[in-house]
């Protein structure tokens, strides 16, 4: 991907950054050469205030499908101290281990395409960089009663860089554009995909087998897919499709991947509303209870109610925190002493529970959904002897068998109902609990984060099953682009 750098003036232009072509920001809002995606744009303007040429310049990049930084996001974001205050508050114990060794009251970062020159600093420069992704940045601290706190933090141009500072951006700024080149002999893809993974994830929603198939399957379609890990959040803007494959969390590194990606206006999955609604149980409830989505007899908790709640549900029943997740946080209890000792330690985290009736059944209906429409169906049984899918002993974990079935196999009634449920929340991709009762199915719950594993969800559609995921992404992205899929391809060729 070529990279370019747009500065204000180019006669006025104090450094050179091998490979990279500089251009002026009006040539650069207005030359037609521009007007095609697939560029990197480091905008290095004099000003990014709101309607000047540098606020232009990322502007436009992003709604050219270029990649800016910074993004207009990241400038907006830096206008709001309330904003950049939140957001670095995580900096907190490395801001202090950083600059305790000072003697001075005040200090000054400057950090330079996420790096600084000092190596004790460079830590809380990188992760001040992926916070708030930009070329040039100066951080301002004070220390107060003993305690060091940042109080300004602004985006510099180059003539803020001190001369004997150059060399080092110079470098610093040819790191930065090696490390996003293309390898040689790497497909070219019309979009650029990122997958979120975690090495040694535990329970990862994808193994590794799946990856790499979800690798094949992206650039088959026309992408160019890296993998990233949570140390690579400064990097999101540079993609035009985010997928994540590691277990989320509204309090939790994969939400913050998900808010940025869609504020950079990237097509993703899981999606930030996606992550919010599915991982709280109350909200879940709500939402399929008003929309009348059969359901077992569910009960939001309180400290106020539990006696009444557990007469209306009897014994035993469920006991759900709100944010559980892969069986961890839902417990059965079998009397009321259990129902009050479970249900006082849950409210512990969280001022309201949620309580089911317990159905016993062999197996649950999962029904993955992607873009409104039901694309596998698995039985996923209990572990043996046990009442859940999975069963957590200790250190150790144990699982239900897994049956993968034809759409066509699973009842008509269960994959109609998840795609209605699943439609509630979104049209990225979910995976649909169901149980089946007397009276017809009934939601347990909905999954933003499904599991997509080699030789389970996979065993019918095979390699059709990633292909379907990253022919989503392709769609998507057509629309946003605005592009007609046939004419891009004839021009690649």
């Amino acid at each position: 991907m070529k990279t370019l750098v747009v500065v204000d003036r180019p006669e006025n232009w104090p450094l050179e950054i091998p490979g990279v072509e500089v251009v002026a920001a009006l040539e650069y809002l207005t030359a037609d050469r521009f007007g095609g995606s697939g560029l990197r744009v480091l905008n290095l303007c004099r000003s990014y205030r709101y309607q000047t040429l540098g606020y232009y310049v990322s502007l436009l990049a992003l709604s050219r499908g270029h990649r800016p930084l910074p993004s207009v996001t990241t400038i907006q974001d830096l206008r709001t101290w309330s904003i950049v205050r939140v957001l670095s508050e995580e900096l907190e114990e490395l801001i202090q281990k950083s600059l305790e060794p000072l003697q001075s009251d005040e200090f000054e970062l400057s950090i330079y395409f996420g790096e600084n020159m000092a190596k004790r600093y460079r830590r809380l420069a990188r992760r001040l960089y992926e916070l708030f992704p930009a070329p040039l940045l100066r951080a301002r601290f004070r220390r107060r009663h003993a305690e060091w706190e940042m109080v300004g933090l602004r985006l510099i141009g180059t003539k803020d860089v001190p001369e004997g500072h150059r060399p080092f951006v110079i470098e610093a700024a040819s790191r930065h554009v090696r490390r996003r080149d293309r390898p040689p002999n790497r497909p070219v893809g019309r979009y650029d995909l990122a997958i979120l993974v975690e090495e040694g994830e535990e329970e990862p929603p994808s193994d590794e087998r799946a990856i790499k198939k979800l690798v094949k399957a992206g650039e088959a379609v026309g992408f160019e897919v890296d993998l990233i890990s949570p140390d690579d959040y400064g990097r999101v803007g540079e993609y035009d499709a985010l997928f994540l494959r590691m277990t989320t969390g509204v309090e939790h590194v994969t939400y913050r991947f998900a808010r940025r990606a869609k504020a950079e206006g990237l097509v993703v999955i899981d999606e930030p509303d996606a992550i919010l609604r599915c991982m709280n149980k109350v909200f879940l409830h709500e939402l399929l209870s008003r929309h009348k989505v059969p359901t077992p007899k569910t009960r939001v908790v309180h400290r106020d109610n539990l006696e009444r709640i557990s007469g209306e549900l009897g014994f035993p029943c469920i006991l759900k925190r709100p944010d559980s997740a892969f069986s961890q946080g839902v417990k059965r209890a079998d009397d009321l002493e259990a129902f009050r000792k479970l249900a006082a330690e849950y409210l512990e985290t969280s001022e309201l529970l949620i309580a089911q009736e317990f159905l016993p059944t062999e197996f649950d209906w999962r029904i993955g959904v992607l873009g409104g429409r039901a694309l596998y169906a698995c039985r996923y049984y209990m572990a043996k002897g046990h009442w859940q899918i999975i069963q957590h002993q200790g250190k150790s974990t144990r699982y239900g068998k897994v049956d993968t079935v034809p759409l066509g196999g699973a009842p008509s009634d269960v994959v109609a109902l998840a795609v209605r449920a699943a439609n509630l929340i979104g049209d990225g991709l979910f995976g649909v609990d169901l149980k089946e009762g007397p009276s017809g199915p009934m939601v347990i719950e909905v999954n933003d984060n499904p599991s997509l594993e080699s030789g389970y969800e996979d065993a019918i559609l095979g390699d059709e099953l990633y292909e379907a995921v990253m022919r989503w992404f392709l769609d998507r992205l057509d629309r946003l682009r605005g592009t007609n899929r046939n004419e891009a391809r004839n021009g690649a060729a």
